[in-house]
């Protein structure tokens, strides 16, 4: 029975990836040609077209993703996946192969005069949101992994790092629910993930991942 039951898990997994995935390459096709905010610096950068109940919201791209045409393509993507494959033993290309790659904005934001990214204003973030909305409403998640202050903001009152991360939440998105398991942003320029009791609670947070039943679901899938 356990097996039988198994299967028909997987084979329904397979009918509803074949049956999102032309609605999510419309999605990515319209996505690709936005431009509702004359700041942005195209082109609108994407992820795979994985039609998954795992979705992961970064914050911007910075200014290697657009050049590279993928999310976190380059150092906070390099510590990013070095966590995924600590805490769940899984590859990059797993990783992007299983999870879906959403973000607060999705052009990069451009430079601030003093250096550095510029951080997205609210009219700008207002203007994306109206994509995730569409992306839960596709993908119907059950775990969303917010990476960052600003993307976990979009999902978690503001509350200190110590608070937050380690920690599974039931959130509501549009007319979603879904589990909560933030983690911190993985850029070089900030040491909390490297101290404690950073580096703890990340590894809980991985460890809350690793032990969700829909990356189960997911591991199973992907290994037929």
């Amino acid at each position: 029975m356990e097996r039988l039951a198994a299967s028909i898990l997987f084979l329904s997994q397979i009918l509803r990836e074949r049956m999102s995935a032309t609605a999510l390459d419309r999605h990515l096709a319209a996505l690709r040609a936005c431009n509702r905010c004359p700041r942005m610096h195209k082109p609108v950068v994407v992820g795979r077209p994985v039609a998954s109940r795992i979705v992961l919201i970064g914050q911007a791209p910075g200014d290697k993703e657009p050049v590279l045409g993928r999310p976190f393509a380059w150092t906070a993507g390099k510590t990013l996946f070095k966590w995924f494959a600590a805490g769940l033993g899984w590859s990059e290309d797993e990783v992007r192969g299983r999870i879906y790659f959403a973000a607060v904005c999705r052009c990069f934001p451009g430079k601030r005069a003093e250096g550095g990214d510029r951080v997205p204003s609210p009219e700008e973030i207002g203007a994306c949101a109206h994509w995730l909305e569409r992306e839960f409403e596709l993908l119907r998640p059950g775990l969303v992994i917010p990476v960052g202050k600003l993307a976990i903001g979009q999902f978690l009152d503001p509350a200190a790092l110590k608070d937050l991360i380690g920690r599974n939440f039931r959130v509501r998105y549009g007319s979603r629910e879904a589990d909560c398991i933030p983690l911190p942003h993985p850029s070089g320029a900030s040491p909390w993930h490297r101290m404690e009791p950073g580096k703890t609670l990340l590894g809980r947070a991985l460890g809350l991942i690793a032990a969700h039943p829909i990356v189960k679901e997911s591991e199973f899938g992907s290994n037929k």
